[in-house]
Order: C-alpha cells, then sequence, then structure tokens
C-alpha cells in the first residue's frame, strides 16, 4: 500500500512539474506582445515607429493630407491591406488592389480601432499589433492564439 502510494505520489508530481504551460494574465501578455514587437522593429531596422501607450506600434509611410477626414468608432471605412502573422510572415488575409469596406470601425479588433483613429484618409502605413488587440488568447481561422499581427494598409476613405 505504501508503495502505491509511493508511485501515485511520484506520477503526481511528474505530472505537475511538466505542466509548465502557464496562462499568462492580460497585462502580462501585453508585456511580452510589446518586448516581441519592438525586438522585431528593431531587427528589421523598421524606422520612424510610433508608439502608442495602448501597445500599438505604427508607421505611417505616406501621411494623409491636410484636411483629411479622420476617422470615429462608428466610421464606415474603406481599406486596403495585407494582414500577416509576425512570427512567421505568413499572409492569413490581403486585399492590397480593391478597397474592403466596413460599415463602422467599432465591429473591428481594438488594433484597427486604435490605429485607424490616430491617421486620416489617405494614409498609407502599418500597424504592428499585440494579440490582445487583436485575436487574443482564441485565435481565429488562421490565426493563432497570442498571435501579434501587422497590417500594410492603405486608408482609402472615411464616411
Amino acid at each position: 500500500m505504501k508503495k502505491l502510494k509511493q508511485i501515485i505520489l511520484g506520477m503526481f508530481l511528474l505530472l505537475t512539474a511538466c505542466s509548465t504551460d502557464k496562462t499568462l494574465s492580460t497585462e502580462e501578455q501585453l508585456q511580452k506582445d510589446i518586448a516581441t514587437i519592438d525586438k522585431y522593429l528593431t531587427d528589421n531596422a523598421v524606422a520612424n515607429v510610433i508608439k502608442d501607450p495602448s501597445g500599438l506600434r505604427y508607421v505611417v509611410t505616406t501621411a494623409a493630407p491636410a484636411g483629411a477626414k479622420m476617422p470615429v468608432l462608428t466610421s464606415q471605412i474603406s481599406v486596403k491591406y495585407t494582414g500577416k502573422l509576425m512570427s512567421t510572415g505568413v499572409v492569413f488575409d490581403s486585399h492590397p488592389t480593391s478597397a474592403v469596406t466596413f460599415p463602422s470601425l467599432s465591429g473591428l479588433i481594438q488594433g484597427w480601432q486604435i490605429g485607424f483613429q490616430l491617421v486620416g484618409q489617405g494614409t498609407v502605413g502599418t500597424l504592428y499589433i499585440p494579440s490582445g488587440l487583436g485575436y487574443g488568447t482564441t485565435g481565429s481561422g488562421p490565426i493563432p492564439a497570442n498571435a501579434n499581427l501587422i497590417f500594410d494598409f492603405t486608408l482609402v476613405s472615411v464616411k
């Protein structure tokens, strides 16, 4: 009986020790994502990066013209874009030549909600989105859980 208890205890300890897959808190995941994004930007010599307090990073390649319309959460936007996974560079969605219209910015991922409110109609740039502002811990389709995302975009119109 004593030997059986020792075996069971040993198996329990072994299973517990092997289970190191700790779920991070939202803040811990954000800090990990920010570090990963900042390293990616440095390693790839991405210049003129603007850092938003949310953790979003973005680069404006072509600024909107003076007086350009700025989106708000209720705006309908039309965007040309390519979305890819930061970790692999794999493209998961792409509409680089014909704009896709979204009826309300508020219905999109938080990274787009935050990012597009920072740029005006006509802006060309790139959004670097931490996982929590993208598809979070669940992912979506080809986007795995906790994936940092890159979107090259042109904000074609704002209504």
